[in-house]
């Protein structure tokens, strides 16, 4: 018994401690980082900046300015889960932001969903990352550099930051996807919370779709969010994820997203934006 409660002190002492690592660690300035995959994604934010400066770190290009009252740091991430963990763990270390936004387009694994709606990612997950054993269980869980613990399969955005998304998403003029003819759909845009899955995969596969489905409960899939979100659980800064869909992630995912990336880049983008000017 007298072990036990010896256990039971040291874990609650260990928890305290990192705890108190956490806060003595990060201190955040007040500014909101925003970060974007591509360059046309962020190009929409960055035409929003009044009295933009340029600031490089390690060869990264970051740009400070105002949006509305809200000051924010923009940076391209580049493609890929190293790139943006790399890029957002420069942000965390140089800026000190309050929070992080990401802005992007997806592809869409809902059959709900088409090209040009939104989702909000409730949460994030790594969809391959993992180790499969001889009895075929599979583990997906990250480890937490800090803590040395697992992270959660599923990393939840920020609930203040999500629910103020719900929100004011309400209030923005969304486009719609442009048809053949060369009118726009009548159907309106629709934007839900769902879940969001990365990897270092393009996927345009209806096999893998289905997959992400039956496996993560998917809406969407992409290349940067959960290792975004990662960095972020790991060092306590709150984070939100939004991504527009420019294909369905199926065997006509390369020519829908040539068609409609413009469209979901402005969706994307246009939600990002008006959530940092509610803020």
């Amino acid at each position: 018994m007298k072990k036990l409660y010896i256990l039971t002190a040291l874990f609650f002492a260990l928890s305290f401690f990192h705890s108190f690592a956490f806060a003595q660690r990060y201190k955040p300035s007040p500014i909101t980082g925003l970060l974007g995959a591509f360059g046309a994604e962020v190009a929409l934010v960055k035409e929003t900046l009044i009295k933009p400066k340029t600031v490089i770190v390690d060869g990264v290009v970051f740009t400070t300015g105002k949006i509305g009252n809200q000051r924010v740091v923009v940076a391209e991430t580049g493609i890929g889960k190293v790139n943006a963990a790399m890029t957002t763990a420069l942000m965390l270390d140089h800026f000190r932001p309050q929070r992080i936004l990401f802005t992007g387009i997806a592809g869409g694994t809902n059959p709900d969903l088409q090209p040009g709606d939104i989702v909000i990612a409730g949460q994030t997950a790594h969809h391959d990352y993992g180790a499969i054993t001889d009895k075929n269980t599979p583990t997906r869980q990250t480890r937490n550099a800090i803590t040395k613990q697992f992270n959660p399969i599923f990393f939840p955005a920020d609930t203040a930051l999500m629910r103020l998304a719900e929100r004011v998403v309400k209030t923005v003029s969304l486009e719609g996807i442009p048809l053949a003819s060369g009118g726009v759909s009548d159907r309106p845009v629709k934007v839900m919370t769902g879940t969001v899955v990365t990897g270092d995969v393009f996927v345009a596969s209806p096999t893998k779709v289905s997959s992400l489905r039956a496996d993560f409960g998917a809406d969407a899939t992409e290349m940067e969010g959960a290792a975004i979100a990662q960095v972020c659980y790991q060092l306590q800064v709150p984070h939100l994820i939004i991504r527009s869909l420019s294909d369905r992630a199926d065997a006509e995912a390369h020519i829908a997203y040539d068609k409609f990336y413009p469209t979901a880049a402005r969706n994307s983008a246009k939600l990002v934006i008006a959530i940092v000017k509610a803020l």
